[in-house]
């Protein structure tokens, strides 16, 4: 079913090193801009970019990044924080942007910071559409059809049992900073499913990974945009329909999908007047599906850093970005 392809311990340990030189201070365009005689801005503070645990996040803040050194002449740095941890930076100016929010996982950080609070200004939409839900090879549901919907599951949940979870199927869960409310959804519709955390997402991938490379039933959290699905053909189950009534209920109560998501961008509310340009930029930021899977791709099966794999898509996209500037 599936290309030959490199050993996804060996893609795991390379993700690792990629992360570690994530977090390095992106300031060296804005040097080079200063020493050659570049805008006066150098001098002032840096332009702070919330990274979160996944792939598309960080090809956002190193497309941004990059156009507000190399174009603006500003000095930028990236901070990998949990996507629920941003949001007191935000708030307090430690952050000026984070440029992809899922909005179903902060309806109250919504309501607080950006309504009640006014520290935080809604950015606009990205330009990506999200989805989150439960994912399996496409290849189980060509088998048996009824795995395309989460009654078909009930009853044949042994067929995604483990070792860890006995008798009863293995659901894999994402990196626990993720918002899920898949033990939730699980426990209300009467499935036989153990939720078994992966703990990252690198950690996820290479157990999803190796599961389709032996050709084992896996049944995941997952979510679109993403590189994996490139990469591999995977169908969603799908599950009841999201409501707003099932959104107002108790955490614990959910027995509904996800819903679509807009993602949109989240600013400190002081990053217009104290950097009117680069807030222009960011505002103006657009990244589709297609970008940012273009972009991860060439990170993490590609083996290029955010950096580089950012660089790339700048290069050959600059029609698109132009209409950015200031």
């Amino acid at each position: 079913m599936l290309p030959a392809l490199e050993r996804p311990a060996d893609r795991s340990s390379a993700r690792s090193s990629r992360r570690a030189r994530l977090a390095t201070v992106l300031t060296a365009g804005a040097f080079l801009l200063a020493a050659c005689g570049g805008s006066s801005t150098s001098e002032s503070a840096a332009v702070r970019l919330a990274a979160n645990p996944w792939p598309g996040s960080y090809a956002n803040a190193h497309v941004a990044a990059l156009l507000l050194e190399r174009e603006l002449g500003l000095k930028v740095e990236i901070v990998e924080i949990d996507e629920n941890a941003q949001w007191v930076g935000l708030g307090d100016g430690t952050l000026d942007a984070a440029l992809e929010v899922w909005p179903s996982g902060h309806a109250d950080n919504y309501a607080t910071y950006i309504t009640e609070l006014a520290s935080v200004v809604d950015g606009g939409p990205l330009g990506a559409v999200g989805q989150i839900g439960w994912f399996l090879p496409a290849a189980l549901v060509a088998q048996d059809a009824s795995f395309a919907t989460w009654q078909g599951l009930r009853g044949k949940e042994g067929l995604f049992a483990t070792s860890e979870t006995g008798t009863s199927g293995q659901f894999l869960a994402a990196d626990p900073s993720f918002v899920q409310f898949d033990a939730a959804i699980i426990a209300n519709l009467g499935l036989d499913l153990t939720v078994v955390q992966s703990g990252s997402e690198a950690a996820q991938l290479t157990a999803v990974e190796s599961a389709i490379g032996r050709g084992d039933p896996v049944l995941f959290y997952f979510y679109t945009p993403h590189w994996l699905h490139a990469r591999y053909d995977l169908a969603q189950v799908e599950l009841p329909a999201w409501t707003e009534a099932c959104e107002a209920r108790p955490a614990a109560q959910r027995d509904c999908g996800y819903p679509e998501d807009v993602l949109f961008k989240a600013f400190h509310a002081g990053l217009a007047a104290r950097q009117p340009a680069a807030h222009t930029l960011l505002s103006r930021l657009q990244l589709t599906n297609e970008d940012q899977n273009s972009i991860t791709f060439a990170m993490d099966v590609e083996g290029l850093d955010a950096a580089q794999a950012a660089a790339d898509w700048v290069d050959a996209n600059e029609a698109i970005w132009r209409t950015w500037l200031p």
